[in-house]
């Protein structure tokens, strides 16, 4: 079994727009992620003890619920409802959904490690609660939790193959559709590897450059 550099050239093209659709599915699905987990972190701070058990019991089930599964409710059941999306737009909303209830907790770690004495100042002031929450916690809290959340989006950029469970045309999925094209899968599926690092690699750059200017210690 000898490598194809022709082949492989080929080949490329059709890679590279799946990893352009990874790649989307990504970002956006961490923008929904980091956005929705915040309010879900601090629905779990509210005094009112229905709301607050509520977003408790809903983010635990989706945490511990594998993501497929969700995939699949939400692309082939939802519809059945009156539900209807496109193959992209449900795999960027419940890697968003699924993930935030991860980044829910890393703000929760944060929020919590606000020192009380901040807390005691803002009260001492008799600042509005808005202007506590905006202006003294969430931008220290969220200043300590960029390393953890830019762990996640490394994560959810490796589990996006999991998208092909419901046909998105991503890395994997396109690889496998040139390799069933020519029976040939050394090529794709080693280049798909490749890519996955390359990417990897570059983001793990840029987060910890993030890490150094805006994270505390």
């Amino acid at each position: 079994m000898e490598w194809d550099w022709q082949y492989s050239g080929d080949i490329l093209p059709d890679l590279l727009r799946g990893l352009r659709y990874t790649i989307i599915a990504t970002l956006l699905g961490y923008l929904i992620a980091v956005v929705l987990g915040l309010v879900w972190a601090l629905l779990r701070r509210t005094p009112n003890v229905v709301v607050r058990q509520t977003v408790r019991w809903v983010t635990e089930f989706i945490r511990c619920t594998p993501l497929i599964p969700q995939l699949f409710f939400a692309f082939y059941v939802l519809p059945s409802w009156g539900l209807t999306f496109g193959k992209l737009t449900v795999g960027v909303i419940m890697l968003g959904v699924h993930y935030s209830t991860y980044t829910a907790e890393v703000y929760r770690a944060g929020i919590a490690d606000v020192p009380r004495g901040q807390w005691e100042a803002a009260t001492a002031l008799n600042l509005p609660r808005s202007r506590v929450w905006l202006g003294v916690v969430l931008p220290q809290a969220i200043r300590k939790v960029i390393p953890t959340l830019g762990n996640y989006l490394i994560a959810m950029f490796k589990d996006s193959p999991l998208l092909l469970a419901i046909g998105v045309t991503e890395l994997l999925t396109s690889a496998r559709s040139v390799g069933a094209r020519t029976f040939e899968y050394l090529e794709p599926m080693t280049m798909v590897g490749v890519l996955f690092i390359v990417v990897s690699v570059i983001s793990s750059i840029l987060l910890r450059r993030l890490e150094r200017r805006y994270a505390t210690n």
